[in-house]
């Protein structure tokens, strides 16, 4: 089977390491183009997708617009038999889709038709979701709405952050985009079209969002805090500046004013709208993540100021 892949963050490695590793005829690979860095922005990085292709002397293409005729012809040249899409980055067109004779698939980080869109892990976590997992689908123009192919669940973590939870799901869905490509090859794949009735939405993730909302209760603040870990990373404010927060667990039994300082020790413990969390690492504006305790002994926050 003749497979293009798309794909460009870094939890689309593991998937195309392991159709590799399958031994599968991945003719070409799609990623979005390397972006400038630095504070001149004189110098581009490739994508840890392109950068493994690379390697494996796979051919890269690097459309500005996937619409893009030119590009279209390009990827018809590879004659794929199917298409894998796993956090390309762009709306694939009809005609894209299509073009493989066995259509496109997308790996999905949820149980669809649960929590489409572009922030699933993060939305599985902040809805307090005891399980998640892979959808594999047959990809349609519209948003995640195509059939399912394939799913696999996994427990979250009472503590699991998105961080860690993207990783795990990377490899999971590394297994299921094989055990679907397994199924198709074997006649035995039965699409299921998605219950409408059950949508819900994860749109992409806003700075904004980020920001603490202590009048919540502890177990909202702790979840809130665990989705943006370690990006773009929940935040509040102490003495005007932005602090970001990491590693929140429940702090039984202590209450407060919402925003309140309870403790300003080895960790930081600060009051909810009901309950409290413990917070043991932080990132102060401009400088690097740190455990808890460094940040209160240099006096940056104490016991009794209220955060906002």
């Amino acid at each position: 089977m003749r497979v293009l892949f798309w794909g460009t963050p870094d939890f689309a490695v593991t998937p195309l390491a392991a159709l590799l590793g399958e031994g599968l005829d991945v003719v070409g690979v799609v990623t979005q183009p390397d972006k400038p860095q630095g504070r001149s922005r004189s110098s581009v990085i490739a994508s840890p997708v392109k950068t493994l292709a690379v390697r494996e002397e796979i051919p890269v293409l690097q459309p500005v617009k996937a619409r893009d005729p030119a590009f279209v012809d390009d990827i018809s040249k590879l004659e794929p038999d199917i298409s894998v899409v796993v956090a390309y980055g762009q709306i694939l067109s009809r005609e894209v889709i299509d073009l493989p004779r066995l259509g496109t698939l997308n790996i999905h980080a949820s149980l669809l038709p649960a929590l489409r869109g572009a922030a699933p892990i993060q939305g599985a976590i902040l809805a307090g979701f005891a399980e998640t997992g892979i959808s594999i689908m047959q990809m349609v123009p519209a948003l995640d709405a195509g059939p399912v192919l394939h799913q696999v669940k996994t427990p979250i973590g009472p503590e699991e952050t998105y961080g860690e939870l993207a990783m795990r799901l990377s490899e999971l869905g590394a297994l299921a985009i094989v055990e679907a490509l397994a199924l198709m090859s074997a006649g035995a794949a039965t699409p299921k079209e998605q219950d409408a009735s059950l949508v819900t939405l994860a749109p992409k993730v806003a700075r904004e969002s980020a920001r603490i909302d202590w009048t919540n209760d502890s177990q909202q603040v702790s979840r809130g805090i665990r989705a943006y870990d370690p990006r773009p990373a929940a935040f509040t404010s102490a003495g005007g500046e932005a602090v970001k927060l990491f590693h929140p667990s429940l702090a039984e039994g202590l209450s407060g004013n919402p925003g309140q300082v309870l403790e300003a020790g080895e960790d930081l413990v600060v009051a909810c709208g009901t309950g409290a969390v413990r917070i043991s690492e932080v990132q102060p504006a401009g400088r690097r993540r740190m455990a808890a305790g460094d940040w209160t002994r240099g006096r940056a926050v104490a016991v009794g100021d209220i955060l906002g």
